[in-house]
C-alpha cells in the first residue's frame, strides 16, 4: 500500500535538523537557566536583525503576542479592534483575551486577506453602538501579505495602530521589506508547523518602538521591572530557554525552507496549468512563502476524495469563520459587508502538501494526483 503524504509533518523538520537542534538542547539544559536566560536575550537580538526590526521581545504563544501587543498600547475594555473572521481563531481570541471587541471584516476572495475598502469603510465611518476602533489586526494569511498600502494609509488617517499578525508569514515580503516590520507592531508564532516552529509552543512580538517594547517586556513577567515588584499589572508569558534555543537553531535554516516551498509551489503550479482548478493567486509587489498551497473548488469534497485515493493528504484552512464558530456566532459584530466572502471561501478552500522535506518524489505524486484530477475533469 502506497504511504500517504501528510499535509503536514513536523517531525521532518526536527529530523532533518537534528544533529543542531540536539545540541541547542542539550546547551540549554546544561547552563542551568531555563526562563528569561540567554537563549531567550539571543534569540530576540537574532530574530530582531533577521527581520531588520528594532526589539524583538520573546513570549509563550502567537496568542500571546497578539494580546501583548494590544496591552502594551493601552487597548483593552472600552476600545474595538478591527480584524477578519477567515483567520485562526487565536487572532479574535487574542483581542477578547485583552477586555476588547473584535470588530469582523470580510476578505478579498483571490487572496484570502482583509478588504481594505471595508477597513477603510469602518474606520471612517465607525458602525454604531461600538466602542472606539482603536487597533486594526490585519494577517497575513497562509504565508502573502495583506494589500497594505491602503489599510496603513487608512490607519495613519484615522490615529488606528495597525498590528500585523504574522504567525504564517516568516520571512514574506511587501515591496521589498520583511512582514512584521510595517506597522506598530508585529506578532509571530513558532507553533510546531510554521515556517519557523518551535518544538512546542512559542511566540514573539517585534516592534521599532523601544519604549513599546519595553513595557511589553514587563507585562509578560507580571509587569516587574524589579523583582517581585509589579510597576504594572502583568501576565505570565514567557518564552522558556528550551524553545528559544531551538529557533535559534532553526533561525538559519529559515531562508532555504522558504525557498524550497517556493519550489514546491511551483511545481504544483505547473501540474494545475491549464486545469479546472487555478493556483493560489500572488499579491503583486511581494513575496510568498507558501506557509499554506491553498486551492479553491466548488467541488471540494470530490476532490479531497480523490487525492486521498492516491495517497495525497489535504487540510482545510479553515473549515468554520469565526463568526460562524458556536462560540462567536451572533455575538461578535461584523462589518458592513457581512463576511459573505469568507462564508464562501470556508466552503472551497482546500490545503496541499507543503513543508520543505517534502521529497522530490513525493512533490511528483502530488503533482501527478493534480494532473490527474485535470485529465479526468
Amino acid at each position: 500500500m502506497t504511504e500517504t503524504i501528510p499535509q503536514a509533518d513536523p517531525g521532518a523538520g526536527y529530523r532533518a535538523q537534528k544533529a543542531e537542534i540536539d545540541a541547542a538542547v542539550a546547551r540549554a539544559l546544561a547552563s542551568g537557566w531555563y526562563i528569561l536566560g540567554r537563549e531567550g536575550e539571543a534569540f530576540e537580538r537574532e530574530f530582531a536583525a533577521w527581520l531588520g526590526q528594532g526589539r524583538a521581545v520573546g513570549c509563550a504563544s502567537g496568542t500571546d503576542a497578539l494580546a501583548l501587543i494590544l496591552r502594551g498600547l493601552g487597548i483593552g475594555e472600552g476600545s474595538t479592534v478591527a480584524t477578519v473572521s477567515h483567520t485562526a481563531v487565536a487572532t479574535v481570541a487574542a483581542i477578547e483575551m485583552v477586555g476588547a471587541t473584535p470588530l469582523l471584516l470580510d476578505i478579498e476572495p483571490d487572496h484570502y486577506t482583509m478588504d481594505p475598502d471595508e477597513l477603510a469603510a469602518v474606520l471612517e465611518d465607525p458602525p454604531p453602538g461600538l466602542p472606539p476602533i482603536r487597533a486594526a489586526i490585519v494577517v497575513h494569511l497562509y504565508g502573502q501579505a495583506c494589500d497594505l498600502g491602503p489599510m496603513r494609509a487608512a490607519c495613519e488617517r484615522n490615529g488606528v495602530a495597525l498590528i500585523e499578525d504574522c504567525a504564517q508569514a516568516h520571512g514574506a515580503t511587501w515591496r521589498g521589506r520583511r512582514l512584521g516590520t510595517l506597522g506598530r507592531a508585529a506578532g509571530f508564532s513558532f507553533y510546531p508547523t510554521k515556517n519557523l516552529g518551535a518544538l512546542g509552543d512559542g511566540g514573539a512580538l517585534v516592534t521599532e518602538d523601544w519604549e513599546l517594547a519595553e513595557r511589553i517586556a514587563a507585562i509578560r513577567q507580571y509587569g516587574w521591572k524589579e523583582r517581585y515588584v509589579s510597576a504594572m499589572v502583568g501576565v505570565n508569558s514567557r518564552l522558556d530557554e528550551l524553545q528559544a534555543a531551538i529557533l535559534r537553531a532553526r533561525l538559519p535554516h529559515l531562508e532555504a525552507g522558504n525557498a524550497r516551498r517556493r519550489a514546491i509551489a511551483a511545481a504544483y503550479d505547473a501540474a494545475l496549468a491549464d486545469g479546472p482548478i487555478a493556483p493560489p493567486a500572488r499579491r503583486e509587489g511581494c513575496e510568498h512563502v507558501f506557509h499554506q498551497y491553498v486551492l479553491r473548488t466548488p467541488e471540494r469534497a470530490r476532490v479531497q476524495a480523490r487525492l486521498r485515493e492516491r495517497g495525497i493528504g489535504t487540510g482545510i484552512h479553515y473549515p468554520v469563520p469565526v463568526h460562524l464558530q458556536p462560540a462567536y456566532k451572533d455575538r461578535v459584530p461584523l462589518g458592513p459587508a457581512g463576511c459573505a466572502e469568507t462564508a464562501r471561501a470556508a466552503q472551497e478552500v482546500l490545503s496541499l502538501p507543503m513543508f520543505p522535506e517534502l521529497t522530490d518524489a513525493q512533490v511528483e505524486r502530488v503533482c501527478a494526483a493534480l494532473r490527474a484530477l485535470a485529465a479526468r475533469g
